[in-house]
């Protein structure tokens, strides 16, 4: 299966380079995969197309300012860090300008109240850092670092809070899982008086947000590996679901890719934390899965392929045509998707 096989040309201009002033009032394509019937809706019309004893999984990670910038001491040359997984002080990051940045080269953020030392070279411009700093790294980053929005969004984001989801909870993230963006206190209230149950996970978004396939043929990309946990109460929840033969509705790909690794590894849910690199693309055998809600993803991304297993390419490409045509904003502030099985 070649990667091109799932291409597709974007307007620039359908790039949402802002997010909505109302999240639940971003515009919704519904698309019904067994009938391939699609239906254009606004996101607040979630309420009614979930129904008592749905479960809705959500990821509660929450993006830290991971992006910072800094000076290499000595030669001054500029470099900048994405911060994407830890250890403790010890970070994996992509490192702009990584050449400059060799075994023992240290780099000093605001002169040099944080300082990051390189203690391995990685390929593709990976490094792995230790940090250097006086009181809490959360509170340094927080005065120093800056949101890591995506490459493609050009217009600064005045309210870092527009790029977290009203549930975000746990720092982790080096990207926001982006269709939470759409739901409100409100909504989930609602749903709520609907006997929707409600659980997290939380999966840390990482480095193949920002790492494009360079493979020609999909079967050959090697995912990147993600941070995840589940707590023995979503666990619990969920197993009853799939007992029941209730509907699990995960919320982006994030959620989606974390319960179906775990199902795949134990053939049931329980409490656990890991690293995932599951990559799941047409042929993928769906385990537990019943909708997905999502959005508009970029050409050749991991995530087309994902939700193109999960209704058909046909389908997905049909249902991204008609978004194209009506004009839908695209990617991470962009509108919804939901793919349902009714």
């Amino acid at each position: 299966m070649k990667t091109s096989e799932f291409d597709f040309s974007l307007p620039e201009n359908l790039i949402a380079q802002h997010p909505v002033e109302d999240r639940k009032s971003s515009r919704m394509l519904v698309v019904h995969k067994n009938t391939n019937v699609l239906e254009h809706k606004h996101f607040y019309d979630i309420i009614d197309y979930l129904k008592p004893g749905d479960v809705l999984v959500r990821n509660n990670t929450r993006v830290i300012p991971a992006r910072l910038f800094g000076i290499k001491e000595i030669t001054n040359a500029h470099v900048e860090l994405l911060l994407l997984k830890n250890e403790g002080d010890i970070w994996e990051c992509l490192v702009g300008n990584a050449k400059v940045v060799k075994l023992g080269t240290i780099i000093n953020f605001n002169n040099g109240e944080l300082k990051a030392k390189c203690i391995k070279v990685k390929d593709q411009g990976i490094r792995i850092m230790e940090m250097i700093y006086e009181g809490v790294f959360l509170e340094v980053l927080e005065k120093l670092g800056n949101v890591p929005l995506p490459p493609y969004i050009k217009e600064k984001l005045e309210d870092p809070e527009k790029y977290q989801t009203v549930y975000a909870k746990i720092n982790g993230s080096a990207a926001a899982p982006t269709a939470g963006l759409h739901f409100t206190e409100e909504i989930f209230n609602k749903l709520e008086k609907k006997d929707v149950i409600i659980v997290d996970v939380t999966l840390h978004v990482g480095l193949g947000t920002f790492k494009p396939m360079d493979t020609e043929y999909v079967e050959e990309h090697i995912m990147h590996s993600e941070y995840y946990q589940m707590s023995k109460e979503t666990a619990d929840i969920l197993n009853c679901a799939v007992n029941e033969k209730r509907r699990i509705i995960t919320v982006g790909t994030t959620s989606t890719r974390t319960i179906e690794s775990i199902y795949t590894k134990y053939n049931t849910f329980k409490e656990c934390s890991g690293n995932t690199n599951i990559f799941i693309y047409p042929g993928y055998k769906w385990k537990v899965t019943n909708c997905i809600i999502t959005n508009f993803h970029l050409p050749k991304s991991t995530l087309i392929m994902m939700i193109s297993s999960f209704a058909s390419k046909q389908l997905i490409f049909k249902a991204y045509e008609e978004a194209i045509k009506e004009r839908y904003r695209f990617f991470s502030f962009g509108d919804s998707m939901f793919i349902t099985n009714e």
